[in-house]
């Protein structure tokens, strides 16, 4: 049995930070949320939360319900990245760490006498024990090991918390009977309702389906895809093409205003711009949107051309805010989209927008250097504070290594 992939996913990562910061939290049922309020639905839950049929997007209202006991903590965003990177760290000092696939799962390539499974069990336990001494014992992974990192990834789901599960490729696909098709990365509730029509119900079912069949039922080379991995072959990762870049934030009740609700609105396109620069975009269009309590919303988007400079965008939205009715606002957001790579991208020629921007990039330069605050937009610094840094989960933010 020859393996190719060792993949990690930390267990309740938010909320098991959280236990190991606090310990008075551990062993108790706890939940991290966006904000301390009702209203709002859970980021995280720990696995005495799970207990109770608590997940993530439970509205918090019905998780007291559900565990009258229940500990609410607010999400502490900083915190998480710094052990984030932490724990890169310690999995490079047992094995290189070939791709970050959100900020609680990466894999690593398996080389040379690496791929037999008694090496790779080894490396995995080594990883666990290093992680136990050097970030907490309370901060647990689950390790998948399998010809593929898709099966790799499916092994690690087979046993939460802190399970180590080997998939071998002459257990294909019968391994995989006792799954369900949801239980596969990429197949969410859409892709199993299209599964559903087509008279597949099981991953039995699906994986006796041709090559063929896959492709005509995903419309794309990705099914046929999908029919090598169940077998168990190493296909490499086919390029993506980021299709969005945005923030949104719930706003607080002394935000609750027109005022507040445009810095708030500006500061997140400051930095959705900075995420657009630093993944290398430009975008063609931007939409902002407004949902108002007790009901309604508003939404307007307009072309950017072909724009990646932060004042510009922020010009935009002031026409655009000039149209945004009345009302009591409660969450805010900005999208960027229609985007475009770098290499693909036709730089601007006039001097007044390539000088734009060479100052955001400066910018970026400086807070990447000084700290995320060091420069911005005046209009925003009255509430540098009520809009936090929030994970994306597959985008995550640079820290300063001296701060841990």
């Amino acid at each position: 049995m020859s393996l190719t992939t060792l993949f990690i996913d930390m267990n309740a990562y938010f909320a098991s930070v959280e236990q190991q910061e606090r310990p008075e939290l551990r062993y108790r049922p706890v939940v991290v949320v966006p904000v301390m309020t009702d209203s709002t639905c859970c980021i995280a839950a720990s696995y005495e939360a799970k207990r109770y049929g608590i997940k993530t997007g439970t509205q918090v209202g019905q998780a007291r319900r559900m565990c009258p006991e229940l500990r609410l903590v607010e999400a502490r965003p900083d915190l998480y990245v710094r052990y984030h990177h932490a724990i890169i760290a310690v999995v490079e000092s047992c094995i290189h760490v070939q791709a970050i696939h959100s900020i609680d799962e990466m894999s690593c390539r398996l080389m040379g006498v690496e791929k037999e499974p008694k090496q790779a069990i080894e490396i995995a336990h080594r990883i666990k024990e290093v992680l136990r001494r050097e970030i907490g014992e309370h901060v647990r992974c689950s390790i998948g090991l399998g010809p593929n990192r898709i099966l790799a990834k499916v092994a690690g789901d087979m046993k939460k918390p802190d399970g180590l599960v080997v998939i071998g490729r002459e257990e294909l696909p019968q391994r995989l009977y006792g799954l369900e098709l949801t239980d596969l990365p990429g197949i969410g509730p859409r892709m199993r309702e299209r599964l559903g029509g087509h008279g597949i119900d099981t991953v039995r079912e699906l994986c006796a389906l041709s090559e063929e069949q896959l492709r005509n039922i995903w419309h794309s080379v990705l099914g046929g895809q999908w029919w090598h991995w169940l077998r168990g072959y190493d296909l490499p990762d086919a390029p993506t093409h980021r299709r969005t870049v945005g923030h949104s934030h719930v706003l607080p009740p002394k935000l609750r205003n027109r005022e507040d609700a445009r810095a708030v609105l500006i500061r997140l396109i400051h930095r959705a711009a900075a995420r657009l620069r630093n993944l290398h975009y430009w975008a063609k269009q931007m939409m902002v949107y407004v949902r108002f309590l007790p009901q309604g919303s508003w939404t307007a988007r307009a072309d950017l051309n072909l724009c990646q400079d932060t004042l510009t965008m922020v010009e935009v939205f002031s026409m655009l805010w000039r149209r945004c009715p009345r009302g009591t606002p409660l969450q805010v957001g900005v999208t960027l989209f229609d985007l475009v790579a770098k290499a693909n991208a036709t730089l601007p020629l006039f001097e007044g927008e390539r000088n734009r921007v060479k100052l955001a990039q400066t910018m970026d330069r400086l807070n990447a250097r000084f700290g995320a605050q060091t420069v911005y937009l005046g209009s925003v610094h009255e509430v540098l504070d009520d809009a936090p840094v929030r994970i994306a989960f597959t985008n995550i933010p640079r820290f300063d290594p001296t701060e841990l």
